[in-house]
C-alpha cells in the first residue's frame, strides 16, 4: 500500500465519508427489510441473524467502494473544463503547456541569483540544456511588446515589469508561460504576496486563453520556494487558490481544456487530497 493511499485512509474525511455511506446503506436495507416483513411476515421469521450479517457486510462493502480514494480530478459542464491534481515533476509532464513562476526582473542567472534547487534553475537545465543566453534571448523577445515599469540597482537584470507580466515562450509542440508574481530587492531576495499571486494568476489565464488554443496546462504549487510564502499560503491553500482563480477565469472566457496542478512528492503526501476532491466537487454547483 502506497504512502499516499495510507495517508488518505487515515484521514478524518475518509472515515467521515465511510460512516455516512455505511449508515445510509444500513438505513436503506432496514427500510426494505421492514417493508418485506410487512408483506411476507412468515418468510421473514427466523432470518434475523442472517439478515444482520448481510446488512453489516453489504454496508461495509458499499461504504468502502464509495469512500475509497480515487484520482483527484473533476470534470465540469459549465464551464466545460477539467481540473486534476497529480504527483510529480512539472518539467516531466507531457502537457501541452507549462507554467513557470518568475520574478518581475525575469532573472535567470544561477546560482548567484537563482538558486540551483529552484524550479527556474531546473527549467534552464532540463528544457534549455543550461543555455541561459538562449533563454534570455527568448524572454527578451517575448517581453518586447511589454513596457518595463522601472529599474532596480542590483546584480543581474535591472529592468522591472509589472507584477503579473507573462512572457510566453512558444516552441514547436508546446508553450511555456513564465509569470512574474514575485519581486526582487537590491540583494536579489525574491518576495511575493497573496495579492501578487492572485494578480499573476489572473494575467496568466488571460495569456493562456490567447495563446494556448485549448489543450492541457500544467501549473506547479505557487508561493513556496523563492517566493517565501509557504508560511502564509501553504500548499493546500495554494492549490485551492489556483483552482478558484482558474474557475473564475473560465467563467469569463474559455481558457483551456484542462488544468493540471502538479505537486512535488514531498508536498503531495502532506496534502489532504480528499479535502481537495471535496472542494472540486463543491464548485460544480457554485
Amino acid at each position: 500500500m502506497s504512502g499516499a493511499l495510507l495517508h488518505d485512509l487515515k484521514s478524518q474525511r475518509f472515515w467521515q465519508h465511510f460512516a455516512v455511506h455505511a449508515l445510509s446503506a444500513v438505513g436503506l436495507i432496514a427500510v426494505l427489510a421492514g417493508l418485506y416483513d410487512v408483506f411476507f411476515p412468515d418468510v421473514a421469521e427466523g432470518v434475523g441473524t442472517w439478515m444482520t450479517i448481510i446488512t453489516v457486510v453489504t454496508a461495509l462493502i458499499y461504504a468502502t467502494v464509495r469512500s475509497w480514494p480515487r484520482p483527484i480530478e473533476q470534470q465540469y459542464e459549465a464551464p466545460n473544463v477539467k481540473i486534476s491534481l497529480v504527483r510529480g515533476d512539472i518539467l516531466e509532464q507531457d502537457s501541452d503547456h507549462l507554467v513557470i513562476g518568475m520574478q518581475t526582473t525575469f532573472d535567470t542567472e544561477t546560482p548567484r541569483i537563482i538558486a540551483r534547487t529552484s524550479l527556474q534553475a531546473q527549467f534552464v537545465d532540463k528544457i534549455y540544456g543550461g543555455d541561459v543566453k538562449r533563454l534570455d534571448s527568448e524572454l527578451d523577445q517575448a517581453l518586447s511588446g511589454k513596457a518595463p515599469v522601472g529599474t532596480i540597482t542590483k546584480p543581474g537584470k535591472t529592468k522591472t515589469y509589472e507584477v503579473g507580466t507573462v512572457a510566453v515562450l512558444e516552441q514547436a509542440t508546446r508553450s511555456f508561460f513564465c509569470v512574474a508574481y514575485s519581486e526582487m530587492d537590491a540583494k536579489n531576495v525574491a518576495r511575493s504576496s497573496i495579492e501578487h499571486i492572485w494578480r499573476g494568476l489572473d494575467q496568466l489565464w488571460r495569456e493562456v486563453a490567447d495563446h494556448a488554443n485549448g489543450g492541457t496546462v500544467a501549473v506547479p504549487v505557487l508561493g513556496g520556494g523563492l517566493a517565501r510564502l509557504s508560511q502564509i499560503l501553504p500548499a493546500q491553500d495554494s492549490v485551492r487558490f489556483t483552482i478558484l482563480s482558474f474557475m473564475f477565469a473560465c467563467r469569463r472566457e474559455r481558457v483551456c481544456d484542462e488544468l493540471k496542478i502538479v505537486v512535488q512528492s514531498e508536498q503531495y503526501d502532506r496534502i489532504d487530497r480528499l479535502e481537495i476532491q471535496a472542494f472540486l466537487m463543491s464548485l460544480r454547483a457554485s
